[in-house]
């Protein structure tokens, strides 16, 4: 074995040594030495590996095997962060990067813009979705490289050049663009706007540093500025983020002094109670707060405490039920632990975790959601029941709208997306679709069905699936004979016929290819603009304020830190 290994080798096992030493200063002395004996064992095993083994393995691959399914026993919230993918912790966490302000992914092995940031710099250039990203700064983009890869290339420094080649399909040709990075922040409030006269829309896609800033500044421009009498905050899809942000975003709605949420951990550091600090901006506003099974987190905090309170109206669908709270901390060699501290409690005392990542586990080795018997119900401000471990379960519940099979083949397959594109290079700077009103054309729908044969676009179903289990019941069981017939006209009639099933679920298909054709000229805002006026949870939405908000969470008096007190 050369110096140079003998040397790496050492730094590693000094590196464990160091840990053991900290441990010892932090652990209670109950639990020291079983730590440090299995520590020992894992630094033996280690050495050996790398004395005896026939190869010369890699310490770093090793090692980070290693850490990764030690941590794979805890919960998947705790995460190690080697040096390398330190950067992501900070995006996380402030939603910000030195980059050009594209979203990048393979589609059909070719690295393609799906999305630009409205005011960055690669929208202002003139990149567009659907860009296929040819080489960076000389470099060729080749398929195999994947999407990290081609980030870091595009990412850098703020004010660093880039000279970016992309082509653009359907008869766009080659286009190169010098591009200036900049800092780029995906905002946390994509879009706001007025629903009708009275009711203001906000949409949280996340919960990164300063997204209570932008939720206030929405909330006041309209109400001062468009007449805002009531509002629908959106936290769907919002899977959450850091929890003072959550506090102070519930801390508009509802009094100082009010407690927001607890948290409570191993240590007694992080027996925590969160408070409104500040006053607060819209104490009074009707308030509708959407969820679905996507919020979570710090989504939950801000649905659940402002349900407990009986200060909004939830609708939507169950949320994920995830309460537990996370912290960053520093390891050797720069590198990071995003580590689960506790759990967190919203205003009625309940907590909303579903998966008790700490008892029996199933076959597969996953998490069980708590029994049913174990869960306990709490009250809110007004005395409503609100049941705990089952994330929040809405006050009025609507169901995700349907979606055929064929629409999420065509998703999966990035078929509705590559039609957009294609329909997109058709139109001119005159015909600029409206993001309300924009309809494809009778051309352009009818030519769906040659573009996808083009393609090669081919799909099957769940019913086929099923009806293939069925076929192999009704041999087991030799019912063949009697039912080879009808077997027959049962596939005839099921089996994939997509020229049938366009017309079948053109709706909703017209509908989402319309969508991704908006995006590509008024980004994600218009996008969620269009959307919003055949959403059937904002349309209940709406239905809510008025009676019926007050005769499920009362006029708001319960919500005063006096009143809370007295529960």
């Amino acid at each position: 074995m050369n110096r140079y290994r003998l040397s790496r080798k050492f730094t590693v096992l000094a590196a464990l040594a160091l840990a053991v030493i900290g441990i010892r200063a932090a652990l209670p002395s109950g639990t020291y030495f079983e730590v440090t004996k299995h520590l020992e064992i894992l630094t033996s095993v280690f050495r050996g590996v790398h004395e005896f083994y026939v190869e010369d393995p890699e310490p770093g691959t090793l090692m980070g095997v290693a850490i990764d399914a030690m941590l794979d026993e805890l919960d998947p919230y705790t995460v190690y962060y080697p040096e390398s993918r330190i950067e992501d912790i900070r995006f996380m966490n402030t939603g910000e990067y030195g980059g050009i302000g594209a979203l990048v992914q393979p589609i059909d092995g070719q690295m393609t813009i799906i999305e630009v940031y409205d005011g960055y710099p690669a929208h202002e250039v003139g990149m567009m979705p659907g860009d296929i990203v040819r080489d960076v700064d000389g470099r060729a983009v080749e398929p195999t490289m994947d999407v990290e890869s081609v980030s870091d290339l595009l990412q850098g420094e703020s004010g660093s050049a880039v000279n970016i080649a992309v082509e653009r399909p359907y008869g766009g040709g080659r286009l190169e663009f010098e591009v200036e990075r900049t800092k780029v922040r995906i905002p946390a409030v994509p879009y706001s706007g007025m629903l009708d006269d009275r009711t203001g829309y906000i949409y949280l896609s996340k919960f990164t540093r300063g997204s209570a800033g932008e939720v206030r500044k929405a909330l006041m421009a309209l109400r001062d500025s468009a007449g805002m009498e009531q509002l629908v905050l959106d936290l769907r899809g919002n899977g959450g983020g850091l929890l003072n942000e959550s506090v102070s975003i519930v801390n508009l709605f509802v009094p100082k002094g009010t407690e927001i949420v607890s948290t409570k951990g191993k240590s007694d550091k992080w027996n925590k109670s969160y408070v409104a600090l500040g006053r607060a901006t819209a104490p009074d506003l009707p308030l509708v707060v959407l969820i679905d099974g996507q919020s979570a987190s710090a989504s939950e905090i801000v649905s659940g405490t402002l349900q407990d309170l009986d200060r909004a109206v939830v609708v939507g669908m169950e949320s994920f039920g995830k309460g537990l709270v996370q912290q960053t901390k520093d390891m050797a060699f720069n590198t990071r632990l995003k580590v689960t501290v506790a759990k967190y409690y919203t205003a009625s005392g309940r907590c909303i975790q579903r998966l008790d990542y700490g008892g029996k586990r199933d076959a597969e080795g996953k998490a069980l959601a708590l029994s049913d018997s174990l869960l306990r119900t709490f009250q809110t401000a007004s005395g409503r029941p609100v049941v705990e471990g089952r994330g929040i379960q809405p006050d009025i519940e609507v169901d995700t709208p349907f979606m055929s099979t064929l629409l999420q083949r065509l998703l999966d397959n990035h078929a509705v997306f590559d039609y957009a594109t294609s329909v997109a290079s058709r139109l001119d700077s005159a015909d600029v679709p409206d993001p309300i009103s924009y309809a494809l054309s009778p051309d352009d729908w009818s030519a769906l069905e040659a573009h996808l044969q083009d393609k090669g676009f081919t799909y099957t179903t769940e019913s086929m699936a099923v009806l293939e289990d069925l076929k192999e019941v009704v041999h087991i069981e030799q019912y063949q004979g009697v039912s080879a017939e009808a077997l027959q006209d049962l596939e005839e009639a099921l089996k994939p016929n997509l020229v049938r099933d366009l017309s079948l679920f053109d709706v909703e298909i017209r509908q989402a290819i319309e969508e991704e054709v908006v995006l590509r000229f008024h980004l994600a805002a218009g996008m969620v603009e269009r959307s919003l006026t055949k959403d059937p949870t904002v349309l209940r939405a709406l239905d809510v304020f008025g009676e019926e908000l007050v005769s499920i969470i009362g006029d708001g008096s319960a919500v005063t830190p006096e009143t809370l007190d007295k529960r």
